[in-house]
């Protein structure tokens, strides 16, 4: 038997699995990496050295008003070391600045007071300016021009009438934007709920380029570029980690160069080619990104790529907080026929987009390609209203798995592991 390490909440579980069915464990070699520098030197030498873009300092001489957009609760990106390097420079360029810290929400609820602490710190947060974006905050929005795609472009105001406009972030594979990171600080990070459902409209999401590790002709992507650069987003400090959420790469300057050289560099550890496998067991890479069936539909996007049609994906996520959001969790619980459903996400008009559909048409297509088993801190009750089995351990659920698997006439079905579901570029 192999036993197999996958990340779970804070923390992570074992499964045992045996070793005659098991037809490989995909670790990108991004978990092996290891970069000669600290974090803290890393993201040091990348904004001394910024693609495509003078400093942040340079850039900040004569901006009295300058926005830092941040990321959210939701992304592990290691604010305590970015934010205090991004002040710095931006003060010595100018120490007259008035700095704002704007955390990009997107559509996502708040951050409470202690989640920006844990990810600030204490100095910053009781220190500085910092403005959690609303979406719906109509006085706090602006119009800023028409997307290619033909949706309105409405940002934050702060945003767009500052004179300096910067963010940090982190770049990961992302399941149909491509790549995180970079110019997505803008749209969906700080963009109108409006901006954002068309942008993430049906069609779009249906693209066949609009996948994980993929920027070209994504439409998705196009948009975002188009959003950043209408936002006049200047400079980016935008790093990558690894499954301990330390920084091992960091790259800074100009939003679409320095962004691409990022995605070059993880793209290079993440792709891995597999056969398919007819069970698949991955997660969504732990806290923060498991604390609910949402954002878990993010690591199930790996396995669907390799889990043989009728399959069964084995998907662990601690989901504490439950299903994520309203509209996302109705839509399942209230239509038991997922082709009726997908028929009516594509039957959708862009301009009618409605919250959380992209998140709901991308699971509903796992849904339909393999049975989910879902093994979490959820109630069972919820797990079965998204359409999957509920599980207790990984045992449970791999027992599960073969009885579905048996029903089909398919005994000892092959077995893929991946531990870190949204770590992987699959292809």
């Amino acid at each position: 038997m192999s036993v197999i390490s996958i990340p779970y909440g804070e923390g992570r579980v074992s499964c045992e699995l045996p070793d005659d069915r098991l037809s490989g464990v995909l670790v990108p070699e991004l978990h092996e990496y290891i970069p000669e520098k600290s974090g803290e030197e890393l993201i040091r030498d990348a904004m001394e050295h910024p693609i495509g873009s003078p400093t942040l300092r340079e850039l900040a001489k004569g901006k009295k008003r300058v926005v830092i957009i941040a990321s959210d609760h939701t992304r592990p990106v290691p604010s305590r070391l970015i934010i205090p390097e991004m002040l710095r420079q931006i003060r010595e360029g100018n120490p007259e600045a008035e700095i704002t810290i704007l955390v990009a929400t997107g559509c996502h609820r708040p951050s409470r007071r202690d989640e920006l602490i844990r990810k600030f710190g204490e100095e910053i947060v009781g220190r500085e300016r910092i403005v959690i974006h609303d979406c719906d905050d109509k006085d706090g929005l602006v119009p800023a021009g028409t997307l290619p795609s033909g949706g309105e472009l409405v940002l934050n105001r702060l945003a767009v009438e500052c004179d300096l406009l910067t963010a940090e972030g982190f770049i990961e594979p992302h399941f149909f934007a491509g790549f995180s990171g970079g110019r997505k600080s803008v749209l969906p990070g700080i963009a109108s709920r409006s901006t954002v459902l068309y942008n993430h409209n049906s069609a779009f999401i249906g693209s066949p380029e609009a996948r994980t590790g993929n920027l070209e002709r994504n439409p998705i992507h196009e948009d975002m570029v188009y959003a950043a650069r209408r936002a006049k987003l200047a400079f980016i400090v935008n790093v990558v980690i690894n499954p301990e959420k330390k920084v091992i790469f960091a790259a800074a300057g100009d939003m679409e160069k320095a962004h691409a050289e990022g995605c070059r560099f993880l793209d290079g550890l993440c792709r891995i080619n597999a056969p398919e496998a007819d069970i698949v067991i991955t997660s969504n890479g732990g806290y923060p990104l498991d604390q609910n069936i949402y954002q878990a539909v993010k690591g199930m996007t790996a396995a669907e790529a390799l889990v043989k049609k009728g399959g069964v994906i084995i998907m662990l996520a601690r989901a504490e907080d439950g299903h994520g959001g309203e509209s996302f969790w109705r839509t399942f619980r209230d239509q038991p026929d997922l082709r009726a459903m997908m028929d009516g996400f594509l039957g959708t008009p862009p301009d009618r987009t409605i919250v959380d559909q992209w998140q709901s048409q991308i699971f509903a297509r796992v849904l339909m390609k393999a049975a989910v088993i879902f093994v979490s801190d959820a109630p069972d009750e919820l797990v079965r209203q998204f359409h999957m089995i509920p599980a207790g351990s990984p045992e449970e659920a791999a027992a599960a798995a073969d009885r579905l698997l048996l029903e089909k006439g398919i005994t000892r079905g092959s077995i893929l592991a991946i531990p870190d579901g949204v770590s992987v570029i699959a292809g």
